[in-house]
This record gives structure tokens, sequence and C-alpha cells, in this order.
């Protein structure tokens, strides 16, 4: 499970802390120049896919925003701090050796962006070493910007600054569970643990991409799962969700840093219940 140890920072003067979460919200800013006037433009969409029938999700849009923004959110990185390594969904690794990486997705949710719903978003973090250390989510259309280094985590609208929380959810019969789409699970096991765990909770709902896991951290919504994510899907999200006191994991239990099935949680109890059931079933789906 990924948590940042609270002396993750110890040695660093708060100089360049802040230094570095300025710098995520300079190339949030101009991420946001770039995307905004494309947004409900009728911009022309590439399909990544290239109509694979094995593609779990089948239809894999790309656009011209989310190549600019990405170029962008690299230009500032590299002419900032020309030794650190860049992740991003579009144009891959670069100076993979590097122990500080900026791992980026210019637009998380291009099917939502390309449908004119304002549940998409730019999501850049910072690892080192292979950790997750400062992470940002941001919605420009709406005004509305979650981050986070995983001891605290916060949200901005309108010029007014509040610090994050989720809430307390002793069990998943109480709890609001949200996923993409259940057609993005792999039959078999995954679309087995999607079905437990939609009987289990008291609400489903879909379609909100990295929007779900910032409502999670300011506790509207009490946990998220997903399957096959990359690193740059998640990436920036975990220093929200555990700044805000939440928890993330693989659905083993492992780390999310890295991609994969994701487990988000506000709470422990639900998060260790969640990771229970899918236990079981993969204790059944092995026998």
């Amino acid at each position: 499970m990924d948590t940042i140890p609270a002396d993750e920072f110890a040695g660093m003067p708060s100089a360049p802390l802040e230094e570095l979460t300025a710098f995520l919200h300079e190339l949030a800013d101009a991420a946001a120049e770039v995307t905004l006037p494309h947004f409900r433009s009728g911009l022309s969409v590439d399909d990544k896919s290239d109509g694979k029938p094995q593609d779990v999700f089948g239809y894999d849009p790309v656009t011209l925003a989310d190549k600019a923004a990405e170029e962008a959110i690299r230009g500032l990185i590299t002419a900032r701090y020309p030794n650190h390594g860049i992740h991003g969904e579009e144009y891959g690794l670069e100076r993979e050796q590097a122990r500080y990486r900026w791992i980026i997705d210019p637009i998380d949710g291009t099917r939502a962006f390309v449908a004119g719903v304002p549940t998409w978003g730019t999501l850049i973090a910072l690892y080192k070493d292979g950790k997750p250390l400062l992470g940002l989510m941001d919605q420009p259309f709406t005004g509305e910007r979650f981050w986070g280094n995983g001891s605290c985590a916060f949200y901005r609208r309108d010029g007014v600054e509040q610090r994050l929380a989720t809430r307390k959810c002793a069990r998943l019969s109480e709890a609001v569970f949200s996923t993409t789409s259940p057609d993005f699970f792999e039959p078999g096991y995954e679309t087995a643990c999607f079905e437990a765990l939609k009987a289990a909770v008291m609400m489903p709902r879909y379609g909100y991409d990295c929007y779900a896991y910032s409502l999670l951290a300011m506790g509207q919504i009490d946990i998220v799962a997903e399957g096959g994510l990359k690193p740059y899907d998640i990436a920036a999200l975990i220093p929200i969700v555990t700044g805000a006191g939440g928890q993330v994991s693989l659905w083993d239990g492992g780390s999310a840093a890295h991609g994969g099935q994701i487990l988000a949680s506000g709470d422990a109890r639900v998060h260790a219940e969640a990771l229970q059931l899918f236990r079981s079933l993969s204790q059944t789906q092995t026998q």
C-alpha cells in the first residue's frame, strides 16, 4: 500500500519543497492555457487503439490538446530541471535513471474531454526514487485544483483554498463507490471483483476518471476501483488521496505507484474490507 513517510522531505530545505509545489502549479497553469481553448470546440480526434479487438478499452482517443499540453509541460520541466526524468502518456519516458521523475497525463479522461463533460483533468506528479512525493489534479473548466504531498492535501476554487479530508465510512454497505466504466474491467477476475464490490456498496457511480479520486479526497466518495491503469493515470492522485487521509493500493494490497489494478478508499476500514473481498475472489479464481 502506498504511504508517503512523514520524514520523506527530511533533509530537504523548506524552500525547495515550496519551490517544487509552486512549480506544479506553474505546469498546471501552462497546460490549462492549451487545453481550455480546445474543450467543447469540436476538435478532431484520433484513435490510438487502432481498432484492436483485444483492447479492453476499445476506443482510445487522443487529441491535439493532449499532445500540445504535454509538450508545454515537458518544455517547462526541461528548462527548469534538466536533470529530472519525465514520463508522459503521449511522448513516453526521458532520462529514465534520474532520481526525480515527473509523471504526466495531460488530459486524463480524454473520452470525457471529447464528449464535452468536465470530469477530465490534467495530472502531474513528482516521484523520487520511484515513490510519489507530490501530485496535482487540475480541472480548468470548473476552476478546481487538487494537490497534495501525502501528508496533507488541498483544494482551490475561485481563489478560495481549503484543506482536504476524506470522510469516515465504517463498512462497504455504507459506501459510495466509483469506477470510470464497468466495461473497462477484463473478463474473469476483474469483472467478478467489480460485480462483488458493486453488490456490497450503498451506491455506485460511473464516469468520473481522475475526478473520482479528487472527490474521494474531498470526502464525497468513499471508494474507487479501476483495472489496468498506467503509472500516469494514478501517480498524481496518490499524494492527494493519502494526503487527505485515504488509502491507495493495488487489489492485492501492494504499491499502486506504477499502475495496475487500483483501489483507493477514504477510510482504512472500507479499504481493508474491499481487499479481503478481492482476496477471497482471487482464491476462488485459482481453485
